[in-house]
Parts: C-alpha cells; structure tokens; sequence
C-alpha cells in the first residue's frame, strides 16, 4: 500500500557550469593561428512542473536530493561545451513552494505549471572569446559558475471542490464511496481516515471532486490528532459540507454541539503561509450540513428535530444515509448547484504566460565598506564582482591582470582610494582576500607579454609581508634588526 505524503523538505542542486578553454591554435604553415577556446556549457536547472498524473509527494520523502547535470567544459578548435541536462521533477496539483523560512515562493496549481527551483550556472568564456586588440592571444580562460543550491519546503493542498469535514467515524469516507468512483478503506468499527481521500462526481452537466478530510476534533487547529496536518487540504475548496453522525452513542455530543466545534476550529485555523493564494478566509465559505445514518431509527429522529437549527443560520441541510442511499439524488445537485455559483463568481484565471528575464551581466551595482574584522581591510559586494572573483584562475597572473583591469573598470579601484585604502590593505571579495596594490596600475594599456603572465604583477618594488613582519616585530623590540 502507497503512503500518502503531503510534506516534504527537498535539497536541490543545480549544475555548475564548465570551465572556458586556453588553447591556441598549432597547425603546419600556421604560426599565429591564434586562440581557439571554446566556451563552457551551462549548468543544467532543476525544474519543477505540474503532472495531473501525480497525486502524492512520496517520491521526494524517499529520495529527497535532486541535482541537475554539469556543464562540460570547452575545447579547442572553438568547440563549446555541452549544456547540463535540466532535471524536470513531476509533483501534484496544488503544490506549494516554500523556501526554508517560510516564505511561498511558487503556487503550482494547473497541468504544465512550472517553477525553477534552482537555476544551473554559467559556463566560462574559453580565451577565444576573451581576446581583443589588447590581448590578442589570451593565456587564460574563464572558469564556470556553481549552481544555485537551496532547501525547498513541497506542501501539498489538494484541489477539490467540496470538503468533507466532521468527527472521526461521522461517515465521510462511506459518502465518498457512494457518490464517486472513489474506494477509501471502510469498516464497521470506530476508526479514523489517515490520509485525505478525493472522489470525482458527476451530477447532470456538472463534474465535481469532493474530498475526505480526516476527521477533526477539538483542539486540531492547535496540532491536536490529525487535523492540523490535514486541514491545509481544505483551503482550496470552494464549498465546505460538514457531515455529522446523528446515530452517535457518544455522551455529551449531538450534531448542533458537533457542528459548533467543527466551526470553532476552522475559525481558530489560520494558514501557517501569509501569503498563500487561497480563496479566502475558511469562515466565508459556502456551507452544508449532511446529517448521516438516518437509516437508524433514533438518528432520523434526532435529525428531524435539529433541522430547523441549522436551518436558521442560513444553511441547507440533508438528511441521508450513506448505507441506504437515501437523500443522496438531492445532496448532489445541491452540491453541483453551489460549485457552479462560486464558478462564476471566481472564474479561473487565465494561464500564466512565460515571462523571459533575460539574465542581466552588465550590473554595476558593488558597494565597498570597513571590515569589521581586518583593521584597515575593505569588503566589496557585488554580483558582478563577486562572480567575476569566481570565474578567475588565481594560478594564472594574466588572469588576475584581467581581472584586475575588470575591477578597475567597474570603478572599484577609484571607490577604495576615496575610502583611504593603502597599499597592501587586505581586500576581499566574495571568499577570496587579497592584498592591494594600486601599483599594479590596472586599467592602463597592458604590455604584451608571455602567455599566462603579466608584467605588472611583477613590478612590485612595495616590501614584502614577511619584511613588514620583521620590522614590526624589531618597533617592539622582541628581535634586533640584524637578526632573521
């Protein structure tokens, strides 16, 4: 027998994207034949898209990590790299997305409704790409991005039109039963229904779903029993049928006390996602009262006598017996009748269409503020600094050089000096450190040099970190000057 799970917490990972290609072209009669690297392949997405064949979250309670395919990196003979296989997750109708602190990110309600979980990172530009009047033959190439790596909240709330609710063993599952094709597990003693039970019912022109809640008592909107893990499937019903057993042996209840406490529970329930895309506050539901088991002698009775009590709050009542079939012809036009009327008066939305953003790569925004941590040291953020930090091979000196003149091009070099920044000052962006030294002079016009060098990382007459050590260790006396 399958479980039913309705909430899961889901790891994703996107691919990351392949590294750029250094290569420069070698053939017989060819002497420059320049470079030839081709570009790395994106990062695969992890997507997430309605399937009305899906009706449980189950495959992500056991497997609840999810990655997509790596980019392959690029090769020579301008040859790019392979893109990363998306990974497309099937999940039910009526998923919620959630991120780890709560916030709805994505309602995936509607067949082929999609959401990207986690975006897959960019490939890196292979030295083909990087060259220019400058720097016609590069050295170096640009490494891939990481993809995006998150924890997802899936909450399903099923998508039903009428809700059953009532006390454990009140007969709902028995009324599914009989008014839909449905086959929920029933029996002739007390017992309550573990997971919510959907039925498809025809009435006339009309085709519904009506759903099986499990039973509710005291205290559910609380975390009581079963009901406040169930009552999230509620929120998306357009007609709320309270099913009451007037055949109850139980002291102390009576239907009017049953009904009563059902509906100070879901008045007192409130949904744990603020911004959920219900449809609206479960108080301004449409309501039915369906008293059940009038087959018994003394539950007819009882239900004739507290007709007129419902009856006087405005809402209809039907006495019927799911065993007998008596009075259901009557219950389901009346439901049939009151899907239709809120139909129109909430008619659905027209489909999402697909909104392409295109990714933006020439963002200027970076701010540069004190370390709190490194007297005199500066952090820089920024999404193009701190990717641009990422896609540079830091054993290369040509690349540091690019991104050297990258950053002072960006304004980041003019921003540290109106801040004070002296020489050797630790900066870091992203999670790399490093010293300054405006000496390098980047952003000027660069000197030719070796393939994967740049001469002005080598022009450096400022003294070095161990030498600024010794001196200051001989300014507090614990060495002499002449000593190592």
């Amino acid at each position: 027998m399958s479980k039913f799970i309705d909430r899961v917490v889901l790891h994703v990972r996107a691919g990351k994207g392949g590294h750029g290609c250094a290569s420069v072209l070698r053939e017989k009669f060819m002497p420059l034949g320049g470079p030839n690297g081709g570009n790395g392949g994106n990062g695969g997405d992890v997507i997430l898209e309605v399937d009305p064949n899906v009706h449980t979250l189950l495959d992500f309670h056991f497997h609840p990590h999810a990655k997509a395919g790596n980019g392959k990196p690029g090769e020579g003979s301008n040859r790019d790299g392979k893109q990363g296989t998306d990974l497309l997750l099937k999940v039910p109708d009526g998923t919620m997305v959630l991120d780890g602190n709560g916030k709805v990110l994505m309602d995936l309600v509607g067949a082929g409704n999609r959401f990207i979980a986690a975006r897959g990172g960019r490939g890196g530009l292979g030295n083909a790409a990087l060259a220019s009047k400058a720097r016609k033959a590069p050295g170096f190439a640009l490494l891939g991005e990481d993809g995006e790596e998150c924890d997802l909240i899936l909450e399903l709330k099923s998508v039903a039109d009428v809700g059953l609710v009532g006390f454990p063993s009140a007969g709902k599952s028995s009324l599914v039963s009989v008014l839909s094709a449905a086959k929920p597990k029933i029996a002739d003693y007390p017992f309550t229904t573990l997971v919510p039970n959907l039925g498809v019912v025809l009435s006339g022109d009309t085709t519904f779903t009506v759903a099986d809640v499990p039973g509710l008592i005291p205290g559910a909107s609380e975390g009581r029993g079963l009901g406040l893990d169930f009552l999230r499937h509620i929120e998306r019903c357009a007609v709320l049928a309270h099913v009451v057993d007037c055949a109850t042996l139980e002291p102390g209840r009576d239907p009017v006390s049953d009904v009563d406490a059902l509906e100070a529970e879901l008045a007192a329930y409130k949904p744990a996602l603020s911004a959920d895309a219900t449809l609206g506050d479960l108080a301004d539901r449409p309501r039915v009262v369906i008293l059940n088991k009038i087959d018994v002698p003394d539950a007819a009775e009882l239900a004739e006598m507290v007709t007129p009590e419902f009856t006087a709050r405005g809402w209809p009542v039907f006495e019927i017996s799911a065993v007998s079939r008596e009075g259901l012809r009557p219950l389901t036009f009346a439901l049939a009748d009151l899907v239709l009327q809120y139909r129109e008066a909430h008619p659905k939305a027209a489909p999402a269409r697909p909104v392409i953003r295109p990714i933006a790569v020439n963002q200027s925004g970076f701010s540069v503020i004190a370390d709190p941590q490194e007297p005199g040291g500066f952090i820089v953020r920024g999404s193009q600094p701190e990717r641009w930090v990422k896609q540079t091979q830091f054993d290369n000196d040509e690349a540091v050089g690019y991104l050297a003149d990258r950053l002072a091009r960006l304004g980041v070099e003019d921003e540290l000096v109106k801040q004070g920044a002296e020489p050797g000052a630790p900066v870091t962006i992203g999670n790399v450190t490093f010293e300054w030294e405006p000496m390098i002079a980047a952003g000027i016009e660069r000197v030719p040099t070796g393939r994967g060098t740049d001469i002005r990382l080598e022009q450096d007459e400022r003294i070095s970190a161990a030498e600024r050590k010794h001196a200051s260790r001989v300014r507090r006396g614990l060495v002499k000057d002449d000593e190592e």
